[in-house]
């Protein structure tokens, strides 16, 4: 008799986990408690469905972080679903594939609908149900696994063998991720580690004359260190602060300081004497000549002046635009972050993500205490973790 699966979540973990669950076997139910399934994946589309990145192993291993994750873990859960294997699973809903720059893979057109709506389909055509407009609100583990939902104002009970947990975290509340699901489990007895914004902006306190030349503007090819940990890349200045993968990348040594700031080296390219060189006949305006004869970005100027006032050498303004050490207030809100930190501690699962507690319940996803950094991470990160839940509830 196949096993009676039920999946709570309509994301990337969560569609996989089902997909997967399925295909070995199972009779999988997959509930979300929006009108339809898939929601932050297409919101991740609107600028290019980053699917994976096509780092080596070893690399890519490297770009995801877990408080007390068993070690080795995050190798064994990427093999099992690794970058290659995203590729030809793509291509075998038809949709092909390619490398953009720093590894980054994207479906040809770099639209995220054409690949949910085959995925969909191939999963209805191979016996998924789908069951929308059900929120989850409780569990009961006997023999089997009762599980409670609201669906139209009305309560539904039904039961199953195992269930997959992959409700996402706290971000982009507006598509179902508001990590509501954080009180039902800790009342349960499972440890959840407080959502947090992680690839997310972070807030400066710009002046008004600052944010007159600089908001909106892009700094390029910097150099970034936040602590010991070191990103380069591309800031945008906003009105509150900055955006851009670099900071995403420094969130996690951002949060753990008591007094978070970035050093910037807003000319990475060049050495020291150098630039001294190419100011040797300056004796004053010194940010006017830093724009000419360094090609430093205006926007840069005034931040630099904003943060440290005028300058009398320009020994003293390179050593400023070499190191810039910018104070930082806090990160954006949750719901503006790309994705979370926090959620389901590692302590309370096993290494097939099955939740020690309540035998037969697994997580998967966003909902687990993980992050990553955008560029292809994420979504492996969740289709691995979909993978692995998906195997170990159906065996």
């Amino acid at each position: 008799m196949s096993k009676k699966i039920a999946v709570i979540g309509g994301g990337p973990a969560g569609i996989r986990a089902a997909e997967v669950a399925q295909n070995n076997g199972a009779q999988v139910t997959l509930f979300d408690a929006k009108r339809s399934v898939g929601r932050k994946f297409l919101v991740a589309g609107k600028s290019g469905l980053n699917l994976t990145n096509d780092s080596p192993m070893e690399m890519l291993t490297d770009n995801f972080y877990g408080e007390d994750v068993a070690e080795g873990f995050w190798k064994k859960c990427l093999a099992g679903f690794d970058s290659d294997s995203v590729r030809a699973w793509a291509r075998a809903l038809g949709i092909e594939t390619f490398v953009a720059t720093a590894g980054k893979v994207f479906p040809v057109g770099k639209k995220s609908a054409p690949l949910l709506r085959r995925w969909v389909h191939a999963l209805r055509k191979s016996g998924v149900e789908f069951q929308m407009n059900h929120n989850w609100v409780g569990l009961e583990k006997g023999e089997r696994i009762t599980l409670t939902f609201e669906n139209l104002n009305e309560t539904v009970s039904c039961e199953f063998d195992s269930v997959i947990l992959a409700m996402g975290g706290g971000s982009w509340p507006n598509t179902g991720s508001t990590g509501w699901w954080t009180g039902t489990l800790k009342s349960l007895g499972i440890g959840v580690g407080e959502l947090q914004s992680a690839n997310c902006g972070w807030e400066c306190e710009w002046s008004k004359e600052m944010l007159e030349v600089a908001e909106g503007k892009p700094l390029h090819n910097l150099d970034i260190l936040a602590g010991e940990e070191k990103a380069s890349g591309e800031l945008m200045v906003t009105r509150y602060g900055f955006e851009g993968a670099p900071i995403y990348k420094l969130g996690r040594s951002l949060r753990a300081m008591e007094s978070p700031e970035i050093i910037i080296d807003f000319k990475s390219v060049f050495t020291r004497e150098h630039m001294i060189h190419k100011m040797e006949s300056a004796r004053r305006d010194f940010f006017k000549e830093a724009h000419l004869r360094w090609k430093l970005p205006l926007a840069a100027c005034a931040l630099i002046k904003q943060l440290y006032g005028e300058f009398d050498s320009a020994e003293t303004l390179v050593d400023v635009v070499k190191a810039c050490k910018i104070p930082l207030i806090k990160p954006r809100p949750l719901p503006e972050a790309i994705s979370t930190a926090g959620g389901v501690l590692w302590g309370e699962l096993d290494d097939s993500l099955m939740v020690k507690k309540i035998p037969g319940v697994y997580c998967a996803g966003e909902m687990i205490d993980w992050e990553a950094p955008t560029g292809g991470y994420l979504i492996q990160g969740c289709l691995a973790t979909g993978t692995l839940a998906g195997k170990s509830a159906s065996q």
